[in-house]
């Protein structure tokens, strides 16, 4: 399973809160609900977070085995 466990965090320490993100429209709320609730979103999704926070989606993601359809 993927965890997207720094999105949240990265996205912050990058001056994005969740209401920024909304209002400029560069994630909307269902992704930010589907990433809270460790569901999978969408490469466009990973994309704009690693633009938004200069990072590799290494950096926001990773790969926990044993865990798919948790």
């Amino acid at each position: 399973m993927i965890v997207y466990d720094q999105i949240l965090k990265r996205l912050s320490e990058n001056g994005w809160s969740v209401y920024r993100l909304i209002k400029e429209k560069k994630i909307g709320n269902s992704t930010l609900t589907r990433i809270r609730q460790q569901k999978s979103i969408t490469m466009e999704s990973i994309d704009t977070i690693c633009e938004l926070c200069n990072c590799q989606p290494g950096d926001i993601m990773h790969h926990e085995p044993g865990k798919q359809g948790e």
